[in-house]
């Protein structure tokens, strides 16, 4: 699955994940492979992520995130 993260600064991430966990304003969701398409609002908070193996973490303070064929775009403020 891959991620991007954008803000108006430009990327700040772009890779390959297998899970993503975002700061939803219902509350903190994961996506995984294969997950149902989404367009979500986020709130302040932060995008955990893994990659290899390795645990990333993203502080954020709002933005929106598209899941859609196992790619999930995040455009954010941070």
């Amino acid at each position: 699955m891959t991620l991007h993260i954008l803000s108006p600064e430009g990327t700040l991430v772009r890779a390959d994940v297998s899970l993503v966990t975002l700061p939803g304003v219902a509350g903190r969701f994961t996506v995984l492979k294969d997950h149902a398409p989404l367009v979500t609002a986020l709130e302040k908070g932060a995008i955990r992520y893994v990659t290899d193996g390795e645990e990333e973490y993203l502080p954020i303070r709002e933005g929106f995130v598209e899941v859609r064929d196992n790619a999930v775009t995040a455009c954010v403020e941070v």
